[in-house]
């Protein structure tokens, strides 16, 4: 950590406990400890501990987006790079002993006035959400409309295997919501536009 400078020093140290340890249960003080730094060098790089929770939640964006388009990337269909997000996702809780998602985590430990994390949290969910649409839309057989429906329902779903993996501490939640995904993107979407 030391050839690392003053403000990627603060910013991976912070990232860290902000995941593993929750936004309310990470003071500053801990925040400068740890990355071994100076309060008056943290403040000259970042103005409040919401700015490293920021900060922190860009680059795990820029991160996260980056690694599922790389897994997706070996399948051609655009079906099966749905479909491999699943696959993503297994990848990724089982990494970190199912702490589930950084976004999902710091959503919930917010206090309401911090707009500028609730942001940050809004434009992850919803860049991946348009990147799951997108993908559909490459699917001939769905018309705009309906890939955006389907589009939803499978955000719904890997959200939802998501925060359950976290609770049951297991990848089955992942395997059910990867099987209905098969189940509704291979079908008639008609079957389920509601």
């Amino acid at each position: 950590m030391k050839k690392l400078g003053v403000k990627e020093r603060i910013l991976q140290t912070a990232s860290k406990l902000f995941y593993f340890q929750g936004f309310n249960q990470t003071g500053i003080n801990q925040i400068i400890a740890e990355a071994g730094v100076a309060k008056a060098s943290m403040y000259q790089h970042f103005r409040s501990k919401e700015d490293i929770a920021v900060a922190y939640l860009i680059e795990r964006h820029a991160m996260w987006m980056r690694q599922l388009s790389n897994f997706v990337s070996v399948e051609k269909d655009p079906k099966d790079k749905i479909i491999s997000c699943f696959d993503y996702l297994i990848e990724r809780v089982t990494e970190v002993n199912f702490r589930g998602c950084g976004w999902q985590n710091i959503i919930t430990d917010l206090p309401e006035d911090h707009y500028k994390i609730r942001n940050q949290v809004l434009l992850h969910k919803n860049d991946v959400r348009a990147w799951i649409k997108a993908t559909l839309k490459e699917v001939k057989e769905y018309s705009n409309e309906e890939a955006d429906t389907l589009g939803d329902e499978i955000v719904i779903l890997l959200e939802g295997a998501i925060i359950q993996s976290q609770i049951q501490k297991d990848i089955w939640p992942i395997h059910s919501g990867k099987s209905v995904c098969k189940k509704i993107i291979n079908k008639n979407i008609d079957n389920y536009i509601v």
